[in-house]
């Protein structure tokens, strides 16, 4: 049997990097070495590539992989063909790659950047394109493609970095005008919940809308709504299906990056505790949004559903979503009767069609 060499790629300049390596360990963790050669490569926080030199993937989420005597620095080549460039010192190697996975969360890999970089390489990789990465990624661009498929989502107001410096009052004044208390305040372009507040008066949006900058130069502020959290997990290119629902009950204000990755107050639901006609209204509505963002290989997609009347309101949408031991993606599948190896081959197969199909 041939082997696929996969290039596994982890960490990134980002703030969800800590999140990117304990995605990364069960993902390597998971490839079955009998069908797979494995590269794995971070990039540290301050943009080195490193090919691992290790086999030992819990020490990736410790950085005690940085230490590996064996490492060596190795790089993407953007010319077609020259796949996986390794320097060993004044040696210069090349290694084919037959797909990339990059599991790098949020900025510089879930935008479309790296994206593109596969993209002049020629070498097939996992997840969406560089089109929607990038339009998953900015939550305006979001918001106005769902509405124009007419899904319904919370109703939303943007600030940006340049009204809030020159003029907060009236920045202030617009979204109360337009909202009650409270009000979710998010950076366009961030994941895993990063920079994320929850605003109950008009100090505390002031706050939210500072911190939120810190991140983007674009900052919405949106209603809120009273439901359940519940997230789709969709796979697949021409032909996506949704597995079955589930559901967050944070045990906090919301489901903070702190509640997803550090203490351990949040709890989920799988299946969701809503009934069989929510469920199928979510699992359409996250097909919807997965084609209309022109989303392949795979997405998370986020919902609310309302307390009251069931409604389900389109939240946001992740195009890699987090692979790690408590993550939804992963065991929403398992839990839709595809585990977590198998759904790794359908990822590099469906990698492989994008590519030779495009």
């Amino acid at each position: 049997m041939v082997k696929t060499n996969v290039c596994v790629l982890f960490g990134g300049v980002s703030p969800e990097h800590e999140v990117s390596l304990r995605s990364a360990e069960s993902v390597l963790n998971h490839l079955d070495p009998e069908k797979y050669n494995v590269l794995p490569v971070g990039i540290t926080k301050e943009g080195n590539w490193v090919l691992y030199g290790g086999s030992d993937y819990s020490k990736l989420p410790t950085n005690e992989w940085l230490q590996c005597p064996d490492n060596r620095r190795a790089f993407i080549s953007p010319i077609h063909g020259q796949g996986l460039v390794i320097i060993d010192g004044d040696r210069i190697s090349k290694t084919a790659v037959d797909v990339i996975f990059p599991v790098l969360h949020g900025e510089n890999g879930e935008d479309g950047t790296v994206q593109g970089l596969f993209q002049l390489a020629g070498i097939p990789y996992v997840g969406c394109g560089v089109a929607s990465s990038a339009s998953c990624m900015d939550k305006c661009l979001t918001k106005l493609t769902a509405e124009k498929a007419q899904v319904r989502q919370a109703d939303w107001e943007l600030v940006t970095r340049l009204q809030l410096r020159t003029d907060p009052e009236a920045a202030l004044d617009r979204v109360e005008r337009r909202f009650t208390y409270p009000v979710f305040v998010k950076p366009a372009g961030t994941g895993s919940s990063v920079g994320v507040s929850k605003a109950r008066s008009r100090a505390a949006l002031l706050a939210a809308l500072e911190n939120a900058v810190r991140f983007d130069r674009k900052v919405l502020v949106e209603e809120f709504i009273r439901g359940r959290e519940v997230e789709v997990a969709v796979l697949g290119n021409e032909q996506p299906i949704a597995s079955v629902p589930g559901e967050i009950d944070a045990g906090a204000e919301f489901y903070d990056y702190e509640t997803k990755y550090v203490t351990s107050t949040s709890q989920l639901f799988i299946p969701a505790r809503i009934s069989e006609a929510a469920s199928e209204r979510v699992r359409s509505a996250a097909v919807k949004v997965y084609q209309a963002m022109g989303c392949r290989g795979l997405s998370r997609v986020d919902f609310f559903v309302t307390y009251e009347d069931e409604a389900v309101v389109f939240n946001e949408i992740n195009t890699l979503p987090g692979f790690t031991s408590i993550s939804m993606y992963p065991k929403l599948f398992a839990a839709s009767g595809i585990p977590y190896g198998e759904l790794l081959d359908r990822l590099i197969a469906l990698a492989r069609e994008a590519f030779y199909e495009a």
